[in-house]
């Protein structure tokens, strides 16, 4: 299976962040350096297609001693919704042919904010360990039975944060709370969901972009979802939201570091869009669209691991294929022209 499609990479200006004021250090009329840049998918072996399995949702992919490992939400027979554990399949050729280590991070105690699923996973290491950001879900507060209805008014998620000192796992928690939670504001982007965490350290800080969903939304929340960040000083937190969501039409997040600052794809939109300062996507938006995009995807991103980070970007990674109850996991590459 191979599509091919074509995306732009660009340099920009750069903006200070400082106490959440904003000041550019170049004029505004910046123009961008566009080039083509294409994806090829391609099937892997070991996490690919199975029947009567889910594998979906994978992380960011990390290079430890010249294996590759990916992290990724695995359910047999289901799909979509907020059901699975983490876990975690390690490769030796570059990333094409996995073998899969096994269940890494499970549900967590009865009554916890993560004992229905845990799901979505990603990765960074830090301190001489591997630190695994795990979005969760507990069963529907109220019920008695302990079922999972996967509503629009009390389902909150959460994430939570676990560790390892060896990538293949198994994973220990660190808390037994979450270290970012929904917002109790009603009106907030984010008083519903926060998800789908991505991590980037940079600035001596550890960045946690993530999406979020309005409760105010009830079941169109999902069309509403937009990317936030929360920042902390620890890998440990406490993680200080910044407040306002900075890029919107993002239900899938997917960052990396780029020229400096900060480099996403949009998933709903389907554009490619740049922060020079980590945060500020919106007031020189980019986007610039790409066709074809990655589903869910994760990247191989040297910068996980500390080894710098290349500036034209990111050069392959794992995505999804939707194939209802029998998802399964693929490769992209990307070429530059």
């Amino acid at each position: 299976m191979c599509f091919v499609f074509i995306a732009l990479c660009f340099n920009l200006a750069f903006i200070e962040f400082d106490e959440g004021q904003y000041t550019l250090n170049s004029p505004s009329q910046n123009v961008a350096e566009i080039s083509p840049m294409s994806f090829e998918y391609i099937e892997v072996e070991g996490i690919g297609y199975e029947q009567g399995c889910t594998r979906r949702d994978p992380s960011d992919v990390l290079l430890v001693d010249g294996i590759h490992y990916v992290y990724y939400t695995k359910v047999y027979g289901r799909s979509p919704g907020y059901w699975g554990t983490v876990w975690c399949a390690s490769s030796k050729d570059g990333g094409y042919t996995w073998k899969e280590e096994g269940e890494v991070l499970g549900v967590g105690e009865k009554g916890r904010f993560d004992h229905q699923a845990t799901f979505t996973p990603n990765i960074i290491k830090a301190d001489n360990n591997y630190y695994l950001f795990y979005p969760s879900v507990k069963p529907t507060p109220g019920r008695s039975d302990g079922v999972f209805e996967n509503n629009s008014s009390n389902d909150f998620t959460a994430i939570g944060l676990a560790k390892s000192s060896n990538p293949a796992g198994p994973f220990q928690r660190v808390f037994k709370d979450p270290i970012l939670e929904v917002s109790n504001l009603d009106e907030d982007f984010d008083s519903y969901r926060v998800d789908d965490a991505s991590i980037i350290f940079r600035d001596g800080r550890y960045w946690l972009y993530y999406k979020g969903r309005s409760i105010k939304h009830g079941q169109e929340g999902p069309r509403q979802t937009k990317m936030g960040v929360a920042i902390s000083k620890d890998i440990n937190g406490p993680y200080q939201k910044h407040g306002a969501p900075i890029l919107d039409k993002s239900h899938e997040v997917l960052v990396w570091p780029y020229s400096g600052g900060v480099a996403a794809l949009a998933s709903f939109s389907s554009t490619l869009e740049y922060a020079p300062d980590g945060i500020d996507f919106l007031t020189e938006k980019k986007a610039l669209k790409v066709e074809n995009r990655p589903l869910a995807p994760g990247a191989f991103r040297p910068d996980l691991t500390h080894s710098p980070q290349q500036d034209k970007g990111i050069e392959w990674g794992i995505s999804m294929i939707h194939n209802g109850d029998e998802s399964y996991l693929i490769r992209y590459n990307i070429q530059y022209k």
